[in-house]
């Protein structure tokens, strides 16, 4: 591995000329913070729920998400100022709307901060921004308050992906990847937010579905910088990213079906997702290793940033594809400190690797130098970046 997948004269820890690479990573979250083992009680207390049955369901699914912390826009005092977000049946949209546009630019003007404050250059370099959100709706979009809240100059060239969920983070990634390599000298600025108060709703037996994504599903801000050719002496590149592609699964459109209604947005997740992404995740990833000329043999020898869509599709990945247990390390973390933050994630993903990938170095084990980034999301859209991690 390694050494014979490496372009023509690449260098360990060099990022190949022209290939864009991650420069810098950032995170941001609302004040809120919940303790899982606290949940239930306190979601069933605001809901004016007490239907023992749907407690015990939400309970168990608590226990089998893996999440022990997750951090959320909602709170006391925003029901204390919106109580109809918590009775069924109400037409609220206008109101989560204005929560919710307000605080994804907040956050995601805060994880660009501190993006910006890893990365060392000024702000003023930054010549594009990508910004993507599902949870959010108005025109003009988020982008121009984000560029405007940094202090961007106006002729900063933006894009903005919309209500692309859980696989939002690396096809953003994907794009900034096409901008950098496209333009020269450029540097992109990715900037993620999402809250859970777009469909946040009270439990209903008609709905069980919903208390998997009360159990799961978290919210915050993440930010990464792109851009090809890293300045010697004042950029520090993480990962380059060699290959990135996008497939779409046929038939599979109503397996993550969300509609935006007059109550926000509702979302069905079918039982039949982990399945699909087992079946189909093996055909995926060899396209993108036989770009290098890996065999799916070497799988073990790879770094895995997996966004973690939950604990089972976790699972079925490390079983299909035989991974050792610690491969999916970095996602399982994100998880458990963060829940499924959706297009957020796999920036904490890769936070984490980055610490365990200095952690190894430091302690002159393995080095797992190219590797995955992988998500899910509607469609079923798969996305996957090869890349080299340049820490190790």
């Amino acid at each position: 591995m390694g050494g014979e997948g490496c372009a023509e004269g690449c260098s360990p820890k060099m990022a190949n000329p022209g290939k864009a690479t991650i420069l810098a990573l950032g995170k941001a979250f609302p004040h809120q913070l919940i303790m899982q083992d606290y949940l239930v009680d306190g979601y069933f207390r605001d809901t004016n729920c007490d239907d023992p049955i749907l407690k015990q369901k939400l309970a168990r699914l608590c226990k089998t998400t893996t999440v022990k912390t997750r951090y959320v826009v909602m709170s006391e005092e925003v029901l204390k100022k919106y109580p109809e977000l918590a009775v069924e049946g109400l037409p609220t949209l206008k109101q989560r709307l204005d929560i919710c546009n307000d605080a994804v630019t907040r956050m995601a003007i805060e994880a660009s901060q501190a993006c910006l404050e890893n990365w060392g250059r000024p702000i003023s370099d930054i010549t594009h921004l990508v910004y993507v959100s599902s949870s959010e709706a108005r025109l003009p979009g988020g982008d121009i308050y984000l560029a405007r809240g940094l202090g961007l100059g106006p002729g900063t060239r933006r894009v903005m992906l919309s209500f692309v969920g859980c696989s939002g983070g690396v096809a953003g990634l994907r794009v900034a990847k096409d901008i950098a390599e496209n333009n020269p000298g450029s540097r992109v600025l990715l900037a993620t937010s999402e809250t859970t108060i777009i469909g946040y709703k009270p439990p209903s037996a008609e709905r069980p579905y919903d208390l998997v994504g009360v159990a799961l599903f978290g919210d915050g801000a993440g930010a990464m910088i792109i851009g090809s050719d890293p300045v010697l002496g004042h950029e520090k590149p993480l990962f380059e990213l060699h290959t990135a592609i996008q497939e779409s699964l046929p038939d599979t459109e109503k397996t993550i079906d969300g509609r935006l209604t007059e109550e926000g947005i509702s979302f069905k997740l079918a039982k039949e997702l982990p399945q699909i992404i087992e079946d189909n995740i093996e055909e995926f990833c060899k396209k993108l290793i036989e770009v290098v000329g890996f065999s799916d043999k070497e799988y073990n020898k790879m770094f895995w940033a997996v966004h973690p869509g939950g604990p089972a599709i976790l699972n079925r990945m490390e079983k299909r594809l035989d991974l050792s247990p610690e491969k999916l390390n970095a996602s399982r973390r994100a998880l458990t400190d963060y829940g499924n933050a959706s297009s957020n994630t796999i920036v904490y993903v890769l936070e984490y690797m980055v610490e365990e990938s200095l952690k190894m170095k430091k302690e002159n084990q393995g080095d797992n130098e190219w590797g995955l980034i992988l998500a899910f999301g509607p469609g079923i859209s798969l996305e996957g970046i090869l890349a080299r991690n340049l820490t190790v």
